[in-house]
């Protein structure tokens, strides 16, 4: 792997104290060479950061903030290319760090999940990956490995460098604890910080990671495959995935004991989609029913991808995922996957997805662009004394929830046979009917609530935690500073739905989130709304 031209060892000695101020000319003062400041300002209590124009991938302003000093700067990488990150330094300082996540292709500086952070008393940044860019817009990768690094691992990591020495010297102590949260992208970026830089963070909270980039991205192609052309016989019309989602929910819902439209254990559900067969070809384009081939398309969408000589390849959607067919709805595959064969692979712009087949996954493979893939040995994490959290929503339309059982299984499949037992640093849950990071279907209602990563700007852009329960049983990140710093091991996450998903509304449900291996079953007596009413039972 290519290495940040940032490194502690470069900064020793460069940090003075800043005493609070919040200055350009101040914070170049302790900066490395190859560093310099975009800008430095003070926002007042209440104030809003306003975000600067041109950043494409997060371009909101977030509001009601504490006193801080919010800063940007720009460091020099590899291949003549450059990261930015941001910066907020609160006034009323936790004297702990916190690094923030970033979501697909996306570049720019995700400043409204700095300001979650930034409530609870972090210093918190985040990195613009190294270029500017939307959620699903690769162009930026072409012929770029410079840039494609930055994005894989470098930017992540010379930000936090940087961000910890800039905190030390403003606040004139260094900080007690680091942390970092993120979701998809953002939550790949935190596992691979695990197995690449195990000092950055004490504690890592990592959603729904898309950890595996080699086989994701050309997964997000042969998923789609299976639907198109939209002309074929076995294409499954948008519009026919809400019935299909009503049968999954009719037949898997009851698996938790209760009936309520919250799909809880669907592994667990042996579902028969030829309930759904038209009964004649009268009624063939029904929107009640399918046909033979349209269900063979069933069949394939929640089938692992499998190639030559029975070779894995990807984990196939859990059942309820289809209540949201994001990768179905189209013409063409998402350029989540188009574009990554185009842009990170090389084969240009003119490259068709009608030419996709297996061999681009041993291209892929054979790239790794940016080195962005994940590995299962984290034993330098373990040793170093680091903690993971990592989550999944079961109804995940975008990243199978599949994949995070199976990094965990192969994490210890790498670190068991050197005595390490991966339970005691590494803890998984999978989240009943939430989509992808955030949300639930309308047709489930599901409690997804947690204080995630991108989970408070979907719920609000202004709160703090988990509002009107901010402790440790109801927030993912209280829970892992709970277990970095007291040694209170997690066995749960009570998880929130709130009507109509605003905190203006009261609390519709909530339920409680098994670390595995156990799961969530009602104990058959009160209100299956009442977090209390279930219990974590182990699946074996």
């Amino acid at each position: 792997m290519r290495q940040s031209l940032i490194s502690s060892a470069a900064l020793i000695g460069a940090a003075q104290a800043l005493n609070y101020t919040c200055t350009p000319s101040a914070i170049q003062a302790v900066l490395p060479k190859g560093a310099n400041v975009n800008f430095a300002h003070p926002v007042a209590t209440n104030g809003t950061f306003e975000t600067p124009n041109g950043d494409t991938g997060y371009p909101n302003s977030p509001p009601n903030l504490p006193a801080l000093c919010a800063a940007s700067i720009q460091v020099k990488s590899v291949d003549n290319t450059t990261f930015g990150f941001g910066i907020f330094l609160p006034e009323e300082w936790n004297g702990r760090f916190l690094a923030v996540g970033n979501g697909g292709f996306a570049g720019g500086i995700n400043y409204l999940d700095m300001a979650a952070g930034v409530r609870y008393g972090f210093a918190a940044i985040s990195t613009d990956t190294g270029h500017n860019s939307t959620n699903s817009n690769g162009t930026w990768a072409y012929n770029q490995p410079g840039n494609v690094e930055n994005w894989g691992h470098l930017a992540m990591h010379g930000s936090v460098v940087v961000g910890k020495e800039i905190t030390a010297a403003y606040y004139e102590q260094n900080v007690t604890y680091s942390y970092y949260s993120g979701c998809s992208t953002g939550g790949r970026q935190g596992l691979k910080e695990a197995e690449y830089y195990p000092e950055d963070f004490d504690g890592i909270v990592a959603g729904a990671p898309a950890w595996w980039t080699s086989h994701l991205q050309p997964w997000t192609l042969r998923i789609a495959l299976y639907n198109l052309p939209t002309t074929a016989d076995y294409h499954i019309p948008a519009a026919l995935f809400s019935t299909l989602n009503a049968e999954v929910i009719k037949q898997c819902d009851p698996q938790d004991g209760v009936v309520d439209n919250i799909i809880s254990d669907p592994q667990g559900c042996n579902f028969q989609p030829t309930t759904l067969l038209c009964g004649s070809s009268s009624t063939a384009n029904a929107s009640s029913c399918l046909t033979g081939p349209q269900l063979d398309t069933v069949y394939n969408i929640f089938s692992d991808y499998v190639g030559e000589n029975n070779t894995f390849i990807f984990p196939s959607f859990y059942l309820g995922s289809e209540g949201q067919p994001i990768f179905f709805s189209g013409n063409a595959p998402n350029a989540l996957g188009t574009g990554y064969v185009q842009y990170f692979l090389g084969k240009g712009p003119q490259w068709n997805f009608t030419d996709y087949n297996d061999d681009i996954v041993a291209l892929s493979d054979a790239i790794n662009p940016g080195n962005a893939t994940v590995g299962f040995d984290l034993s330098r994490f373990h040793a170093k004394g680091g903690k993971i959290m990592s989550y999944h929503g079961m109804a995940d339309p975008l990243i199978p929830t599949g994949s995070t059982p199976y990094f965990y299984d192969h994490v210890t499949r790498t670190l068991k046979p050197q005595g390490i037992n991966v339970d005691e640093f590494f803890k998984y849950f999978l989240v009943p009917g939430m989509g992808h990071c955030s949300g639930t279907q309308t047709s489930m209602n599901a409690p997804w609530y947690f204080a995630g990563g991108n989970q408070q700007v979907a719920l609000a852009n202004d709160i703090y935690s988990v509002p009107g329960f901010e402790d440790e049983e109801h927030d993912v990140l209280k829970a892992m500073m709970a277990w970095v710093e007291e040694g209170r091991v997690p066995e749960y996450i009570i998880a929130t739905k709130y009507i109509n998903d605003t905190t203006h509304d009261k609390v519709l449900r909530q339920r409680p989130l098994c670390i595995y291996p156990k799961q969530a079953k009602y104990t058959g007596e009160g209100d299956v709304d009442d977090a209390a009413k279930w219990e974590c039972k182990a699946l074996y």
